[in-house]
């Protein structure tokens, strides 16, 4: 995990699924994880048998999303208070598993921006470039309503 990346999302460990950005222009940000056999997740999914859950695959790419608009809202991060709240997903296709000691490719590109939402695209791919998952989700830079306030979209 990178400064970069702990500098632009609230997400922290044990629920920071992005180690680092790779790339990034106007139009798309890809990032780069390493799924550690040593997570806790895998004593229970499965025993015997770890694979990835598939919640957590979409949660990086979400992740990464996140470090999209971080970017776009100011140079250095984010210069408006708030937080990448999830607003929608869709379309989600599982093609291939996640193991332990897996490295994943996310790659996010921002379809559209309608008001405070931006709709998103994003994929992810093993380093030997078999592809894991697509998925469309739409996410919005709120200030999220204080503890035990009103319900909101969810927390990317």
């Amino acid at each position: 995990m990178t400064d970069a990346v702990t500098s632009l999302i609230p997400h922290r460990p044990p629920f920071l699924f992005v180690d680092e950005i790779v790339s990034e222009t106007a139009e798309v940000l890809v990032a780069r994880r390493t799924w550690r056999a040593e997570e806790d997740f895998y004593r229970g999914h499965y025993p015997g048998a770890p694979i990835t859950p598939g919640v957590l695959l979409c949660e990086a790419v979400f992740q990464t999303g996140a470090l999209f608009l971080a970017r776009a809202v100011g140079p250095g991060g984010p210069s408006t208070p708030g937080v990448p709240l999830l607003a929608k997903v869709s379309d989600v296709r599982f093609r291939h598993p996640v193991y332990p000691g897996d490295t994943v490719l996310i790659e996010v590109r921002r379809k559209e921006r309608l008001g405070e939402f931006n709709l998103m695209t994003g994929s992810m791919r093993r380093a030997d470039g078999v592809r894991v998952l697509n998925v469309d989700f739409t996410v919005a830079w709120k200030v999220p309503a204080a503890e035990g306030g009103a319900a909101g979209p969810a927390s990317t």
